[in-house]
């Protein structure tokens, strides 16, 4: 894909590089970055080849500064809007995703950049990173699931404070919130993100798989279903014999 792309998708060593690229608005997210990503994800979802995915921002002042409202506040017919939605669930198709997603982000993330940063399994930041969601400054709220997904990751006050209050974190309260995994220089950003990618693809791929599964259908499971979701897991992905319990259900396995 060529530079002039909003959106560039890149392969190399079985790691898949999205870089969002309209660095001269701060990489605000649109109507065509959107339809681009949807035609990437998709790609990368069914290639074998990719086991990880870097996503990153192009430019020095923004990972992403949340969504072209003079585009997505100009809304078509409902019908229209409804049926764009289900045919380009871009926020669908990250969560879906079974290859770990690394967000490297730098500078401002806003909005729909912090909400597609919660669409990844790990985030790294740059010093110097603020994230903020003014939705409702403007009399809106997040459209792409804060709501749900922040307060899942940082907990509900510290989500509320952002979102009611429209409190801005700096890389150092992110990293002590849970919201981001590390803080690294700006430099090195991008060094840092791919050496967690290769320690990701030394691992065997499908147990893998099956631990970012376990895990994101787990969270939203009982502890009973989720073991029981785990030992499904380790047998349909090959990791362990079959076996059953006197019920005939699938054994949780004591590893």
């Amino acid at each position: 894909m060529n530079n002039q792309s909003v959106i560039i998708y890149e392969k190399s060593h079985s790691i898949g590089y999205i870089t969002l690229n309209r660095p001269q608005v701060m990489n605000v997210y649109n109507l065509e970055m959107r339809d681009g990503l949807y035609q990437i994800l998709e790609a990368i979802r069914d290639d074998p080849d990719v086991r990880v995915v870097i996503l990153k921002g192009a430019g020095e002042r923004a990972f992403c500064a949340g969504a072209d409202l003079s585009e997505f506040l100009t809304a078509p017919s409902p019908v229209i809007a409804r049926r764009v939605r289900w045919e380009r669930d871009v926020w669908g198709l990250f969560l879906g995703l079974p290859q770990p997603l690394i967000a490297a982000l730098h500078g401002y993330v806003l909005g729909s950049g912090i909400e597609m940063s919660l669409c990844c399994d790990l985030r790294i930041a740059a010093e110097g990173t603020r994230f903020g969601l003014p939705e409702t400054s403007l009399g809106l709220i997040p459209a792409a699931g804060a709501t749900q997904t922040l307060p899942r990751t940082i907990g509900r006050a510290r989500a509320l404070e952002m979102l009611l209050c429209g409190k801005w974190l700096n890389a150092t309260d992110a990293c002590d919130a849970g919201l981001v995994n590390q803080v690294v220089p700006r430099d090195e950003l991008l060094t840092r993100s791919e050496e967690i990618a290769h320690r990701i693809l030394s691992h065997p791929y499908a147990a893998v798989r099956c631990a970012k599964q376990a895990v994101h259908r787990g969270l939203d499971m009982s502890l009973e279903n989720g073991l029981e979701l785990e030992g499904r897991l380790l047998v349909a992905c090959g990791l362990v014999p079959h076996k059953v319990s006197a019920e005939g259900k699938p054994r949780h396995y004591d590893t």
